[in-house]
């Protein structure tokens, strides 16, 4: 029988948690009737969480478990999970219990009812230390800003996706945060519901400073490959021409005050005006090889720049 529902769960440390997450989501499931799998990804756990999840996969055979040979993040983690998922929906929540999984049921109502790609939780009130969500509406605020995605809540693991919007998602550094934006930006319908968000009781948070500054870098890349990544050069190309002509008319500028009135071009707007050219030249050379790389990029592995959602006749 053709499995329905995939659970992926990104796992990290959580020996206290991994047990109840599974026992809640079993619970939460019972009432589906759908035949579904769950697959927790042990990310290079250092405590006793993988032995727990072994334990309990040996007395049932819907549960799997993905060991990671060393700590690579919750994205590459996700990623792992949703290689694994054989689902025609697949359902990604955190193991440490603040997701609540008897909201499940609503995601794949809301999916189905409205005909979207992705449905995201929203944690509209959420069980957080205050700095945490303040940081947390910072970075909401400047992801919309960049992306233009209008998702409230782009930090919240608990999404339903139609498994073929997973299946071209690039996952590593923190770019799991912005899968609504680059889910968005390729098309597939985005809706989001709100959530019953916990208070975290045992183990410790993830979260931290460093965390932040790699998901800001990471917002640019994902913000430079929406905008940019079909046509690199009209950035690079038109930064370039910026320049080159800056640097040619302040030169021209010094030349002609040279030859009409015997003024010294030694000066620093002269070497300003050389540097914008050269720098000027190397954006537009840039330019070139970022669309020859991006040409590599579409023709390896049968790669298209379109997605197509279906065909009639």
């Amino acid at each position: 029988m053709d499995i329905e529902l995939s659970i992926v769960i990104p796992t990290y440390n959580e020996e206290e948690n991994v047990e109840l997450c599974y026992q809640e989501i079993k619970a939460a499931l019972k009432s589906l009737g759908s035949n579904y799998e769950m697959i927790f990804v042990d990310d290079g756990s250092t405590d006793l969480t993988f032995k727990k999840l072994s334990d309990l996969s040996k007395n049932d055979e819907k549960l799997k478990v993905v060991k990671l040979r060393k700590n690579f993040g919750q994205s590459a983690a996700l990623r792992a999970g949703l290689d694994y998922a054989t689902g025609k929906t697949v359902i990604t929540m955190d193991a440490d219990l603040q997701n609540d999984p008897r909201d499940i049921p609503k995601f794949l109502e809301k999916l189905k009812k409205e005909d979207l790609d992705v449905v995201c939780g929203w944690r509209f009130d959420r069980k957080d230390p205050l700095s945490k969500k303040l940081f947390s509406k910072f970075a909401n605020r400047l992801r919309k800003r960049f992306t233009g995605e209008t998702i409230h809540d782009s930090g919240c693991t608990l999404r339903a996706y139609v498994k073929e919007s997973t299946e071209d998602l690039e996952l590593y550094g923190e770019l799991h945060r912005y899968i609504p934006a680059m889910l968005s930006w390729k098309g597939y319908r985005i809706g989001e519901i709100k959530t019953n968000h916990r208070e975290r009781k045992y183990g410790k948070t993830k979260y931290n400073w460093k965390r932040i500054i790699k998901g800001f870098l990471d917002l640019l890349v994902v913000t430079f490959w929406q905008k940019y990544s079909m046509r690199p050069i009209h950035i690079f190309g038109s930064m370039g021409i910026i320049l080159i002509l800056f640097g040619g008319i302040v030169s021209i500028y010094l030349v002609i005050l040279r030859l009409l009135y015997e003024t010294g071009i030694d000066r620093p707007l002269f070497t300003v005006s050389v540097m914008s050219l050269v720098i000027g030249i190397q954006f537009f050379t840039i330019g070139i090889l970022a669309d020859i790389l991006i040409k590599i990029y579409y023709g390896q592995n049968g790669r298209k720049n379109y997605l197509v959602e279906r065909i009639i006749g």
